[in-house]
């Protein structure tokens, strides 16, 4: 039996981005067990040209950089910091592992490995049964990441026709009649952009977007030299929402402003899930004419496609693509810390690896778990269109909280993996920020507040 520190159940993002954190800032032991041959968690699973939505600077674990702050010169993302590959992202997991954590002595390592309970996992190659002696146990799992390679349609798909995980659009070997791209998330505009990306043309493009999405214009999210852009562009959203009239003139002033962009200016998003765009993306999947917007798929027959609120008809020609899978599922709130368990959640929006780190800094930096879970108040990870206002209103709060304890603001100030401290920011730029926050911050927050009473009643 091995005795450690913490035990993480799983090596993915989350659960590295911790244990880092622990190495880094405490002298503790670490066991590490994961069901992958290596670690990345759902990064080993996902499509092959799969990047990263937000900079490769703004990813992975705080001590160590990813990327090298490239601007892109070409492609989707022109003129904007780079986004790593998966496999660039599984490579640097790789490294990080093999490179920092086995060599400090301080790490065990046991990939392939299913974990049972009460400290107890077995190896899925050899069925050798271990138990590690574990003061506290760390769920990384917990966020439940699924793609679509792992995750099997939730519809019905009738003998003789085709249905992929977009994983299998690199391997084809014959032309379909057209591609029906089922999912609206991050995953479908993936699967269009690639097509698109490969001399696929708009009219054989079918899109089934069961809910339109409110999107965030990645321009807006940058480190380096792009950082102060960054830090007014948040200024600026306390402001917004500070002078909304309502609901709906909030979103609008939203997308006046830039800080929300939407495929289909008619039609009024009801989704929100952190995905971002570059205008040359919003473009290009603006291209696509084709789009079905009857709710979401309940089968696939041989001559049409049933749907919530309508069928459409298709042909055993046609390859419909599977990116329905939900890889930022909606999870019940539990607490962080609690007793001798860490459920690792976010603890501001849709940011999994800072939270990760972050909650390790507090597990390590301070003693009282009342104070703990008041500093790791979790976010949950957005839905729908009002989510934004939830969302938006929890990291306000969760970041005045923070901004009042002068340690952790200077951890997070020099928290690689922070990308709104902006602490190379220049000094009269951040001054200009946190002015206007200073004026409309409580205004925006009491307007959030009043708006989400009356949408929950």
């Amino acid at each position: 039996m091995t005795s450690v520190d913490y035990l993480v159940i799983g090596g993915g993002a989350m659960g590295m981005a911790f244990a880092d954190t622990i190495l880094s800032e405490t002298d503790k032991t670490v066991a590490i067990v994961d069901k992958h041959h290596r670690p990345g968690g759902h990064w080993n699973d996902a499509y092959p040209f799969v990047r990263l939505h937000q900079p490769s600077a703004f990813y992975g674990v705080n001590s160590r950089h990813l990327g090298n702050d490239t601007i892109d010169q070409t492609g989707w993302n022109e003129g904007l910091v780079e986004l790593a590959s998966s496999a660039e992202v599984c490579a640097y997991f790789d490294q990080v592992m093999q490179q920092q954590f086995l060599p400090s002595g301080r790490v065990e390592y046991f990939p392939m490995c299913e974990y049972v309970g009460k400290g107890r996992f077995v190896s899925s190659v050899t069925g050798e049964a271990v138990t590690i002696d574990a003061k506290k146990v760390v769920d990384a799992t917990y966020m439940n990441v699924t793609v679509p390679s792992t995750s099997a349609p939730s519809f019905e798909v009738a003998e003789g026709m085709r249905c992929v995980p977009l994983n299998e659009l690199v391997g084809l070997a014959e032309r379909p009649d057209r591609y029906v791209v089922v999912g609206a998330g991050k995953t479908g505009m993936d699967a269009c952009l690639w097509l698109l990306g490969n001399g696929v043309s708009a009219d054989e493009i079918v899109w089934v977007m069961p809910r339109d999405s409110w999107i965030l214009d990645r321009a807006l999210i940058q480190p380096g030299d792009f950082a102060a852009r960054t830090l007014l562009a948040f200024a600026d959203q306390m402001v917004m929402v500070a002078e909304a009239e309502s609901i709906d003139d909030l979103f609008l002033r939203a997308e006046s402003n830039g800080q929300l962009l939407r495929i289909d200016q008619t039609v009024k998003p009801t989704m929100y899930r952190c995905a971002t765009v570059t205008h040359k993306e919003l473009d290009a999947l603006r291209s696509i004419r084709t789009i079905v917007r009857q709710g979401r798929v309940k089968s696939i027959q041989t001559d049409r496609m049933v749907l919530d609120e309508g069928e459409v008809a298709v042909t055993p020609g046609d390859l419909f693509i599977h990116c329905s899978a939900d890889g930022l599922e909606r999870r019940p709130v539990k607490p962080v810390f609690d007793d001798a368990a860490i459920t690792l959640q976010t603890v501001r929006t849709c940011q999994q690896v800072f939270s990760a780190a972050f909650i390790a800094h507090v597990e390590g930096a301070y003693d009282d778990e009342a104070e703990k879970n008041e500093l790791c108040t979790v976010v949950p990870h957005p839905d729908s269109d009002v989510d934004f206002l939830r969302t938006t209103l929890a990291n306000s709060i969760n970041g005045a909280r923070w901004a009042q304890d002068e340690r952790l603001s200077e951890w997070l100030a020099n928290a690689r993996l922070d990308g709104f401290s902006a602490a190379n920011v220049d000094a009269s730029v951040r001054a200009e920020a946190l002015e206007k926050v200073q004026a409309s911050g409580m205004a925006a927050a009491a307007k959030l507040a009043t708006f989400l009473s009356e949408v929950e009643g």
